[in-house]
């Protein structure tokens, strides 16, 4: 199976979703997006792809968004999409793309319903919180 995750390593979800991808076996391919950029065609190719508007990929926590007034609902999505391609980092994270589908792997246990096979159980997030019991069943 072909995997890409758009990642970044300094994002906890990021690293379990990449982590786990890998414990299930597979090798993805990983684009760390902050150093790659994004284009405007490849972003929203990206959100039609996963069901998201730029408005609900914008990430707003630990991003400048606020400061840059790209939280105002009047905004549009041309807007933030030129912002997103200028600053990277106001793309929300992971974004997994499978033949299964593409999505915003957030929390990271949605990679799950993008992958044939799972980690063998049980497995945890680097939290320590637990992902898949004992039999390889999904928690929670």
């Amino acid at each position: 199976m072909n995997i890409a995750i758009y990642h970044n390593s300094e994002c906890g979800t990021s690293r379990n979703t990449l982590a786990t991808i890998e414990a299930a076996g597979y090798r993805p391919v990983v684009i760390n997006y902050l150093e790659t950029g994004w284009t405007k065609p490849q972003l929203i190719g990206l959100f039609a792809a996963a069901g998201l508007t730029p408005r609900t990929a914008l990430r707003v926590s630990k991003s400048p968004a606020e400061q840059m007034g790209l939280t105002d609902p009047a905004i549009d999505d041309e807007t933030l999409l030129d912002a997103m391609v200028a600053h990277p980092i106001l793309v929300n994270r992971p974004i997994v793309c499978t033949p299964k589908g593409v999505r915003l792997c957030r929390p990271s246990e949605m990679v799950l319903d993008l992958l044939d096979k799972w980690p063998a159980g049980p497995f945890h997030k680097e939290d320590g919180s637990l992902l898949l019991d004992a039999e390889g069943r999904r928690v929670g």
